[in-house]
């Protein structure tokens, strides 16, 4: 079982995950006096960023379960975001067969998915979840309604890869920090610079990869021209790119936060747009 081996939290809500709404009949029904609709609420899966700890999650995590959504998170290793990814090494791509397996586990296969996507080790691990349910016999009858990126997804950028892994690192000892950022940098340039046309036969880089994505879901994208770790054109390409698969595409610009600060920043405005948006995917 996938649960065992994979160190996510799983919030289930005390109320059954669906919303009631009275809906007025047209004159032909009038009578009736309206029906009862009943939308089943989105299973929330959230993928943390690099370095991300469980409690940082937790704060987006309650925007869904206080509306009554069951929300798993997880966040990859950081050591397989920069360096095995880095060598074109697709060891994500196990750890995405098991997240997707929890649903079965959990028995939650039957409701539909809403991805939450920060930044670029949350876009990796998702790279690998798109192509799970493409190909995976057990996977492909999966129902996903939306999928949200915050801070990402952003295409190679060693300079914000670095600040990235810095942040990660920040209280590890200094000279294994400068070590391993050294490593990280000439890996780096060796695998997608200087042997880039060689790795792009056997590994394709997942923004070429997300950007080409037969996903046909609804996508938000949420970014600041103020994020130091990700381009803001990054972004803005990701979502002319999208709009051009015929891709319904939304996308906000929050002008002043950090790399993933925008909840933090304007917590109000950021969960009514991952509420509404959450509502929109699924009443479609």
């Amino acid at each position: 079982m996938a649960r065992a081996e994979l160190d996510y939290t799983i919030e289930i809500p005390d109320q059954p995950c669906w919303s009631q709404s009275m809906e007025r009949g047209s004159e032909d029904s009038s009578s009736q006096g309206g029906k009862e609709a009943r939308t089943r609420q989105p299973v929330v899966i959230l993928l943390g960023w690099g370095g991300c700890r469980d409690k940082n999650l937790a704060k987006y995590s309650a925007i869904y379960h206080k509306r009554g959504c069951i929300v798993i998170r997880y966040t990859a290793p950081w050591h397989m975001v920069f360096f095995s990814e880095s060598l074109g090494i697709p060891s994500l791509r196990v750890l995405a067969q098991k997240l997707l397996e929890l649903l079965f586990d959990y028995e939650i296969e039957q409701e539909p998915l809403l991805f939450h996507v920060f930044s670029n080790a949350g876009a990796m691990l998702y790279r690998y979840v798109l192509e799970l349910l493409q190909t995976h016999g057990r996977f492909c009858h999966l129902r996903v309604v939306g999928a949200i990126f915050d801070s990402g997804p952003g295409d190679s950028n060693l300079v914000g890869a670095l600040r990235a892994l810095s942040a990660v690192l920040e209280h590890r000892p200094a000279m294994l920090r400068l070590l391993l950022l050294v490593a990280f940098a000439l890996v780096a340039i060796l695998f997608h610079i200087l042997l880039a046309p060689l790795t792009g036969l056997f590994h394709t880089h997942f923004y070429d990869r997300l950007q080409d994505a037969g996903s046909c879901w609804p996508e938000l994208y949420l970014y600041s021209r103020a994020d130091a770790v990700i381009r803001a054109r990054d972004v803005e390409l990701m979502v002319e790119a999208r709009l051009g698969h015929q891709v319904v595409v939304h996308s906000v610009d929050f002008v002043s936060s950090a790399h993933v600060s925008h909840l933090r920043d304007y917590p109000t405005y950021y969960a009514s747009l991952c509420v509404d948006f959450m509502h929109n995917c699924v009443q479609c």
